[in-house]
């Protein structure tokens, strides 16, 4: 960490930090650099855990293992990772002592010095991480320095804390982040879409959208939504915002005034333009978001926003577009084999995800299955089934798939491999194969987790692009 000055009232507070890992050792590791007297508990009493918990006693911090329930005495404030749930007894015990809880963007927030950069906002149930990355190589193109941080890059700690000195930053935020960030105030915000999703965690998708919705709460310049999802809207007239700030929305149609949208090829703005009732300002071509599959271009236009609300110029959205790179197993294009496109978008584990992937090609031979998350797939398989050549099911949920085929595309054929090993994927892509025809598309679109089988979602997409290189070197 950096010698930047922040606040001694830290200097011998108790503070309790709930769980190691990924957030929370960093925020021990601040918080005991600060002076704080401080305890990590954490539910979890494994070798790893106990590793960790070595680590961190040596530097004069106390661990306790295997009890992540019971407030510790004297605590003065909570420090949690994300991903614990509101409903732990861990917080039931800190409220009725009244004790604060905070996450570590909370944290990160807090620790800002005065002279810190302001942040742009980015929350959403699906393309958190690509529109974040975008808009980082937009304002990175205006010659501005910033980092992709929060839930993806840079940690939040690093950024606030670190010596780097940064113009802007550009943040992901899941619901889990700003459930704990109670005063966190973003110069602009965007929530891309809400879908059902974690909803054991919220308990219900009210609460979920409310989390969610928590990120336009202060905004200063723009509250930006997504017109086609009225959701994100009914969150910003709910939200509570600096006096001038504006409502703005991203649509794949043409733009009214106060939003930004398409006009034949064309990325562009009418919220940000001297006259927004006659004018409209070009950002960019289609052509220039990689890849100009409909969810991304909404998310390129939700990206171009937010950094337009910083004051970018139009000509920065085009090159920053341009340079942008998505990461891998996102609609990418793996190989083409004898006319036939292969895509991995491992990434869409969830139904919202999946349907915006699917919307993005036709004809599909579409590769599905693995964990359901408590999903229903009727809504998803009927909206696909025009597009659908053939559909090749496996992993542990894959009936439920099969049986909302059954239902709504009664005529596409259906391959169910009856396996959950990963050497099932190399037997999907051959049956794929078998299936699809020359101009078709063979998409990896799971609408499914991959714990039944695969490490995570990347490994799922590797086993896939392995298994297409195998089929073009046989096939060569």
């Amino acid at each position: 960490m950096g010698s930047r000055q922040v606040s001694t009232s830290w200097q011998g507070k108790n503070v309790t930090v709930a769980g190691l890992g990924v957030s929370g050792i960093p925020a021990a590791r601040v918080l005991a650099g600060l002076g704080a007297r401080v305890t990590v508990v954490n539910d979890g009493d494994d070798e790893r855990s106990r590793t960790q918990a070595a680590q961190l006693e040596a530097e004069g911090i106390t661990v306790r293992l295997g009890d992540g329930t019971t407030l510790p005495e004297g605590t003065e404030l909570i420090v949690t990772a994300p991903g614990w749930q509101p409903d732990k007894p861990l917080f039931a015990a800190a409220a009725e002592a009244g004790v604060e809880v905070w996450g570590d963007v909370e944290l990160a927030w807090r620790l800002r010095g005065p002279d810190a950069a302001p942040w742009l906002a980015v929350t959403g149930t699906n393309g958190k991480t690509t529109t974040v990355r975008m808009l980082a190589a937009i304002l990175q193109a205006a010659g501005l320095k910033t980092a992709a941080v929060g839930n993806i890059g840079v940690s939040l700690l690093d950024a606030v804390l670190g010596e780097e000195k940064y113009d802007v930053l550009a943040v992901e935020l899941s619901s889990y982040q700003l459930h704990w960030a109670p005063s966190l105030r973003a110069h602009s915000a965007a929530v891309l879409n809400l879908a059902p999703d974690h909803l054991d965690w919220h308990g219900s998708m009210q609460a979920y959208a409310a989390d969610k919705g928590r990120i336009y709460e202060g905004n200063q310049v723009a509250c930006v939504y997504n017109v086609a999802d009225k959701a994100t809207e009914d969150l910003v007239r709910e939200a509570d915002v600096e006096e001038g700030c504006r409502a703005v929305g991203f649509t794949l149609g043409t733009p009214g005034p106060s939003q930004v949208g398409i006009v034949d090829d064309l990325l562009v703005d009418r919220a940000f333009v001297e006259n927004r009732q006659k004018q409209a300002q070009e950002l960019a071509q289609i052509s220039d978001v990689n890849p100009p599959a409909p969810h991304n271009i909404a998310n390129a236009l939700a990206a171009a926003a937010l950094a337009r609300a910083f004051g970018v110029p139009a000509t920065a959205v085009r090159d920053g577009l341009r340079a942008f790179r998505p990461d891998p197993h996102r609609i990418e294009l793996v190989e083409e084999i004898e006319g036939v496109r292969y895509v991995d978008d491992s990434k869409a584990t969830n139904t919202h995800a999946a349907e915006a992937s699917l919307a993005a090609y036709d004809p599909i031979v579409w590769i599905a299955g693995g964990l359901a998350k408590g999903a229903t797939f009727d809504e998803l398989v009927a909206s696909a089934a025009k597009r659908l050549r053939g559909v090749v099911l496996m992993g542990a949920d894959r009936a439920l798939i099969r049986e909302a085929l059954a239902r709504h595309a009664p005529e596409v054929p259906v391959v169910d491999l009856d396996r959950t090993d990963t050497g099932a994927m190399p037997e999907a892509v051959r049956e794929a194969a078998r299936l699809a025809q020359p101009g078709d598309t063979v998409l990896l679109a799971p609408a499914c987790a991959s714990m039944d089988m695969f490490v995570n979602y990347n490994k799922r997409g590797e086993a896939f692009a392995d298994a297409v290189r195998a089929l073009a070197a046989e096939r060569a």
